[in-house]
């Protein structure tokens, strides 16, 4: 069983909204969806595939600017991120002022994520692991049987998230990576929120932030 991934750059951040699917069945869902849902639209088509869930790993407006009009585009829940990033997607208009972006409006998600929960895409699983520090209800999902994680902003190839916006906290994020993803083994690749993928391996060895 192979679980495929399709990146898209979108919003001028050049966040990284990914597509993913189940090979055998086709079942997909889409994550962080920031924007440019055309180009996302696209994709899905391209594939044939079966969306139905939008996830998000947290509530900044590069993340989650096209996630409902995508939802109700395609008539599917948005599930995540954790409840303690409901203070981000209260505000999403506002985010969007200060950046210059337009925005339909605020954010509910049909349900916030917790940790530990498995989800369901086809024959494939994704497991949520609860990263705050980036954002307070930052979340990370894993998928362990190809040993990959949708990491969002907790960590980038060379670097790591931001820690200067409201409620964010630099310790939290540091222990976000050291307790919960390096653990999970250097072999795990990752796709970050912006930029080229890595791998948790390559990261402790060499990641400035992580000495």
């Amino acid at each position: 069983m192979i679980m495929q991934r399709k990146i898209i750059p979108v919003t001028p951040f050049a966040q990284n909204c990914s597509v993913i699917w189940c090979e055998q069945t086709l079942a997909a869902a889409v994550i962080d969806p920031g924007g440019d849902i055309q180009k996302i639209i696209a994709v899905i088509n391209q594939y044939q595939l079966q969306v139905d869930k939008i996830l998000l790993t947290h509530g900044h407006l590069d993340h989650v600017g096209g996630a409902q009009e995508l939802a109700d585009a395609l008539a599917v829940p948005v599930l995540g991120p954790h409840k303690a990033d409901e203070f981000w997607l209260s505000m999403l208009d506002q985010q969007a002022l200060r950046f210059g972006l337009t925005n339909t409006g605020n954010l509910t998600p049909s349900r916030y994520l917790e940790e530990g929960e498995v989800i369901d895409i086809g024959n494939m699983q994704l497991e949520v692991i609860f990263t705050p520090g980036h954002t307070p209800g930052h979340i990370v999902f894993v998928n362990k049987q190809q040993k990959h994680a949708w990491v969002g902003d907790v960590l980038f190839k060379g670097s790591i998230g931001r820690t200067d916006f409201p409620m964010s906290v630099h310790q939290d994020l540091i222990d976000s990576i050291k307790l919960k993803l390096l653990p999970l083994g250097e072999e795990y690749t990752f796709t970050p929120g912006h930029g080229p993928e890595s791998s948790f391996g390559f990261e402790a060895k060499t990641n400035p932030f992580l000495s």
